[in-house]
């Protein structure tokens, strides 16, 4: 069950966002998040499972005394893999809803396999969504950004992308090419007065990481660890929700990390022992 918007602060009041991959799990979370917060937000992903749903629940009521009522969320479908379409949905929300402030990258798929069975379309399919993705959303933002002269993108990563993960090769890579690809952006736009970060969870209960799940004690198993696969534990003893996910992209995103650019912060409860 989503966990209920609840406008208690409204540090993002009037700003504008762009959040894909948001039809479910961190994505859908942050988009709660972020519209509690004040922020109008354009929540997609490249079908409209979830999408209307998120867009009709209530946002919320501002705090007492709070100068500005709670955001919103709409909702489009835009598939972050087509260049065109992209760029269209982009010049749309900033055109109908305002110049965008903020971009969050949440947008991924999963195609497990041993690194030496994947087929050429699960990596070219997984490096689409999860690298390429995160290029065409971040360049037609990012310029957008960097031409008025301030701006935030976070992009969601994992922390597969720096240990790396048996029966993950295609995810792993996808995850550290993206961000990558977000710190040198961040490099490139920060005299513009844009920032670029990622956030990178480990594991997360959403439905990409249940269907990894075969029975019920599966998720004891994530949370102890599994020395046969090379795979730490979780020192905190739980596994995220996707609101511990939202809040670090929210921090991020926000006035409060103004002079954080081009880092990575791992939010998985300890597992990469960093």
């Amino acid at each position: 069950m989503p966990v209920p918007i609840s406008g208690d602060r409204t540090e993002l009041a009037d700003r504008t966002a762009l959040v894909t991959g948001a039809g479910q799990g961190i994505g859908a979370a942050v988009a709660r998040l972020l519209a509690a917060e004040g922020a109008h937000v354009l929540a997609t992903d490249r079908t409209a499972d979830g999408l209307e749903e998120l867009a009709a629940e209530p946002v919320g009521d501002p705090p007492p005394g709070a100068a500005t009522a709670a955001g919103t969320i709409a909702a489009q479908v835009m598939d972050v893999t087509d260049a065109a379409a992209v760029e269209a949905a982009v010049n749309a929300v900033e055109r109908d809803r305002g110049p965008l402030d903020i971009l969050v990258n949440v947008a991924g798929i999963l195609r497990p396999g041993p690194a030496v069975r994947l087929s050429d379309e699960d990596w070219a399919d997984t490096f689409a969504v999860n690298t390429t993705g995160v290029f065409h959303t971040s360049r037609a933002v990012g310029a957008r950004m960097a031409a008025r002269g301030s701006g935030s993108i976070v992009t969601v990563g994992s922390n597969a992308a720096g240990v790396p993960r048996t029966g993950m090769a295609a995810y792993a890579a996808s995850k550290a090419a993206a961000a990558m690809y977000t710190k040198c952006l961040g490099l490139e736009l920060a005299r513009s007065g844009v920032r670029c970060n990622i956030v990178a969870p480990g594991s997360t209960d959403t439905a990409m990481q249940r269907a990894l799940w075969t029975d019920d004690a599966a998720p004891q198993r994530v949370v102890d660890g599994d020395p046969a696969t090379f795979r730490t534990g979780i020192p905190l003893g739980r596994i995220a929700a996707p609101r511990d996910i939202a809040e670090a992209v929210l921090f991020l995103a926000s006035d409060r990390a103004r002079h954080i650019t081009m880092q990575e912060l791992y939010v998985d409860g300890g597992a990469t022992l960093r």
